[in-house]
């Protein structure tokens, strides 16, 4: 099929982006890298009147070091995220999760801002950026403000972001030393989405967790992250860890989709079995960092 008629606008920069945003009101959709959007479009599951190309705002793109964090522009490409050696040694989480994400030609065009907006809870991007304590800029007529992650993901396909904002970067901390992530999921086909998935980030100091950070992927309407079973498990003796007991606390409570791909039953046992490999590739990472 092919997308409903709609009036299409190329901003410059910032400024003309949000102006147009607000403008243009509900009846906009923001185009970055378009992986999302443009199949919806063309099965017209959505049907935006007007359509604000971001691809060439000045500045929204690359990635820099500053003030103990790695700034990302929301249009830089996932393969960037999975190539760039900035990236890999600043928030190695980040470049793992990068190849899990689609295929390559889904990479090539696909931004890491665009996956976030979309807020699709079954990604791996938005658990990275939860699991991370992320933090994200947006841009409005009237200026700037900061986000968490944990506030920015509201529920499903849905976030903080009002009509006439625009996603421009996202700041994740940069963990020190002695660190230890890792990337875990099932789907049917490598590229698809996964049925379940957790990312994982762990710090140890003389054989103790010092911090720790666990991200669920595929388990609720949102990014989830297990800060209960986090906070029990800091301080802990890396070495004495039930890890599959951690895997099931990680997921308990939590209310996984239920579909014609899989079963609430079935996401939460794999979960539970990913959440231990997550958390145990991570573990020796960090005793070897």
């Amino acid at each position: 099929m092919k997308p409903a008629p709609f009036g299409y606008h190329a901003p410059a920069d910032v400024a003309e982006a949000t102006a147009l945003l607000s403008e243009l009101g509900d009846d906009a959709k923001v185009l970055a890298g378009g992986q999302s959007l443009v199949p919806m479009m063309a099965l017209r599951l959505a049907r935006p009147e007007q359509v604000v190309d971001v691809n060439r705002v000045a500045g929204l793109g690359g990635v820099r070091r500053e003030n103990g964090t790695l700034v990302v522009g929301a249009t830089t490409r996932h393969v960037a995220l999975e190539r760039d050696p900035v990236v890999a040694a600043a928030v190695p989480l980040l470049a793992r999760a990068a190849p899990y994400i689609g295929h390559f030609q889904i990479r090539n065009r696909g931004t890491l801002g665009g996956s976030l907006a979309h807020a699709d809870a079954a990604a791996e991007l938005p658990a990275v950026a939860r699991a991370l304590d992320a933090e994200f800029e947006l841009a409005g007529p009237d200026g700037t403000r900061r986000v968490a992650a944990a506030a920015f993901f509201r529920t499903l396909f849905t976030t903080a972001l009002e009509p006439d904002e625009l996603l421009v970067a996202v700041r994740f901390p940069i963990w020190r030393p002695r660190s230890g992530f890792a990337v875990a999921e099932v789907a049917r086909r490598h590229g698809d989405f996964a049925l379940a998935g957790a990312v994982c980030g762990v710090q140890v100091d003389a054989g103790r967790i010092s911090r720790v950070a666990i991200g669920l992927i595929g388990m609720g309407s949102v990014p989830l992250r297990a800060e209960a079973v986090e906070r029990s498990l800091t301080g802990s003796e890396a070495a004495a860890l039930d890890l599959d007991d951690v895997g099931a606390q990680a997921v308990a409570g939590t209310d996984p989709p239920s579909d014609v791909h899989a079963g609430t039953h079935y996401r939460a046992k794999v979960g539970a079995a990913l959440v231990a490999r997550a958390l145990s590739t991570a573990l020796k990472e960090a005793d070897h960092g």
